[in-house]
């Protein structure tokens, strides 16, 4: 029989004490044998070019998994839990965050948010915005064939690209612009007001601060000036050939387990008012069952109802939290690879029943009340 919910309450700060303990031999173990194979990919492929364009092929889907385990490690840094020395998580969080083409501060700021609201679907949706049934059922059929459609895996390398590639570039450029034209007018209109004060009262979607900017600025600075110096070195076509492909699968992936670990069938999904945070790490949280290899590519992250039981628990503590203290998780849902469609097809959420359901079952309820 499971344990209940106050009973894993009762052994949370032990297992925090015994396991959220980083190791900077360890993280930094991690940054090199995640940057060198990328570098060394990247080399094999320039050179292989020359003679075959299938050097070129072979290279996508290497490059594609350790851009996957960078983009893991600098959700880590953001957490603050991959290195013991503080300054070394923002440092390679920003490192990685270039990398990933994802300003790390701002990213990890909207990841807290989600992390100390998992399972609340009243305050976070996830990153496919799920809709209530309500929600779904006043849309119209085209909205409705529309949602399905652009949520399906075969669109994930699009989402890829968008979410790591077009929109930290966009939004970093449409905000920069709203302020250059805000300062001018301001500074036209009021001259005698400084210009620090006239920026201090400029407001965007963009960024919730003056830190997030900067570190969006700093990010967008070093990404373009990377880009040109590889265009350079290696020529356009190849570069952006394997850059954008590796990158926009990585991305696609990541939406795709991130999707997974919280829109399972009957996961766990309720309002403000009866949501419990370890409630939301135990059910509302999956633990993808995925073969080794894959666990080192992205960091042990299947194992993500430890993650958000406590995010101070490095990646390479995970596996033996979870098998230390496996007769607490057995509530925990199991997804393996070969449940991902049908897991991605849990997209809607169940506001009376408070949990997340499938399209089909939806479906299926809708038949049985006419």
């Amino acid at each position: 029989m499971a344990v209940s919910i106050q009973e894993i309450k009762q052994h949370k700060r032990e297992i925090i004490r015994c396991h959220a303990n980083p190791s900077d031999l360890k993280g930094l173990t991690q940054v090199l044998t995640t940057t060198l194979p990328i570098v060394l990919i990247w080399c094999a492929a320039v050179v292989g070019s020359d003679y075959s364009f299938w050097f070129v092929i072979a290279a996508i889907p290497l490059l594609c998994l350790f851009h996957l385990r960078a983009l893991v490690l600098m959700h880590e840094c953001g957490h603050g839990s991959l290195f013991r020395t503080r300054w070394l998580n923002p440092v390679f969080g920003f490192f990685f965050g270039v990398v990933s083409g994802m300003p790390q501060y701002v990213w990890s700021r909207h990841h807290d948010f989600h992390h100390a609201n998992n399972g609340n679907w009243e305050k976070y949706r996830g990153p496919l915005t799920t809709p209530s049934i309500d929600e779904y059922a006043a849309m119209t059929k085209r909205q409705r064939i529309m949602y399905r459609y652009t949520r399906h895996i075969a669109l994930a390398p699009l989402g890829g690209f968008v979410y790591l590639i077009f929109n930290p570039r966009f939004t970093w450029l449409v905000g920069t612009i709203q302020l250059v034209v805000f300062l001018a007018i301001r500074k036209i209109t009021q001259p005698r007001i400084a210009i620090t004060t006239h920026a201090a009262n400029f407001k965007t979607r963009y960024w919730t601060s003056r830190a997030e900017y900067w570190h969006m600025f700093f990010n967008n600075i070093v990404l373009l000036t990377v880009w040109a110096v590889m265009c350079t070195a290696v020529g356009p076509a190849l570069f952006f050939t394997l850059y954008l492909t590796s990158l926009s699968l990585a991305g696609g992936i990541g939406i795709a387990l991130f999707t997974l670990q919280h829109n399972f069938e009957d996961a766990y999904a309720t309002d403000s008012a009866r949501w419990d945070y370890d409630v939301g790490a135990i059910e509302g949280t999956s633990f993808l069952v995925l073969p080794g290899w894959l666990n080192w590519f992205t960091a042990n992250i299947g194992y993500h109802h430890v993650h958000h039981l406590s995010a101070k628990i490095p990646n390479y503590c995970l596996v033996r939290c979870h098998n230390e203290n496996a007769h607490l998780f057995e509530r925990v849902t199991r997804v393996r690879l070969s449940q991902m469609c049908s897991a991605l097809e849990c997209i809607i959420w169940d506001t009376r029943a408070q949990k997340i359901i499938s399209i089909a079952d939806h479906d299926r309820a809708l038949r049985l009340n006419r």
